[in-house]
């Protein structure tokens, strides 16, 4: 009897349990990861939904065998150390291969002389590209579900590409570029994809200064902008500023959002109400 209870037990844990357990830098990564994951894949999230990555601080929990980045500036910091505690740790980049530009607004070193925007996920066309790293990191991994990685991979490339169906047609009656107002410049390859042009508040990823929002004040009345967009992540006071003196709204929208697919379709509804023409 006993041995019938082990068997029974170790048969529900192979097909019932995830095979592979992975960390996942921001949240976006993990609803890319488990869409193809589907149950076979556990992932644990570095930093979760409205919380910034410069508080974050590490769980043990987190040092896993497989950890998928994206080339934001805290993986940079912490993956090594990451690596130290576990010298086995795979870390896949599913950014690497990608064209990066520099974020709107900084300046260092990059191409063009600009700090490279490492938003890459609000890109559909470049989900496309890092769900076939996923998918292939999984597949060799877990050899035995590669047909299973593989329709959710299809079905995901499905549903990526009616994302961005959909966008198209609710940008569709704006003009060519097109401009909407951000406090953080995290839209950028975004902005590109669709051929819109996103205004940053920040200078130099700071808030701005007395004589600098005066002049964002004339810029965006002369460009007749009608809404902002800010983070949750971060401070939106001088976003608040400039939104009353121009009596335009504050719109919270987050790069960072678990619902990839719906938060694109959300910030291309409201930008397509509230953009400069």
């Amino acid at each position: 009897m006993m041995k019938r209870l082990v068997f029974l037990t170790w048969i529900l844990t192979l097909f019932l349990y995830p095979k592979v357990h992975c960390v996942v830098s921001i949240p976006p990564l993990q609803t890319f990861v488990e869409a193809i994951g589907d149950g076979k894949v556990a992932s644990a999230v570095m930093v979760p939904p409205g919380h910034s990555p410069h508080s974050y601080e590490p769980k043990p929990s987190q040092m896993r065998a497989l950890a998928f980045a994206v080339g934001v500036e805290f993986e940079k910091a912490w993956l090594p150390r990451f690596r130290a505690q576990n010298p086995k740790m795979r870390i896949v980049d599913l950014s690497e291969g990608l064209e990066k530009f520099p974020i709107a607004g900084h300046h260092g070193e990059g191409h063009g002389g600009g700090t490279l925007d490492p938003h890459v996920w609000t890109s559909p066309s470049y989900v496309e590209k890092m769900a076939g790293r996923i998918y292939e990191t999984l597949a060799a991994l877990d050899p035995e579900h590669r047909k299973l990685y593989e329709k959710n991979y299809r079905a995901f490339l499905d549903r990526i590409r009616q994302t961005d169906e959909a966008i198209r047609r609710t940008l569709a009656p704006l003009p060519p570029h097109s401009r909407f107002m951000v406090f953080h410049p995290a839209w950028g390859y975004f902005a590109r994809e669709y051929g819109l042009e996103q205004l940053p508040v920040e200078v130099e990823g700071k808030a701005p200064k007395p004589r600098q929002l005066m002049k964002l004040i004339d810029e965006a009345k002369r460009l007749k902008v009608r809404a902002i967009f800010v983070q949750p992540e971060f401070s939106d006071k001088s976003a608040k500023l400039l939104a009353a003196e121009l009596g335009i709204p504050v719109v919270r929208v987050s790069p960072m959002a678990t619902d990839w697919s719906d938060n694109l379709l959300r910030l291309a509804q409201t930008v397509a109400r509230g953009a400069s023409r």
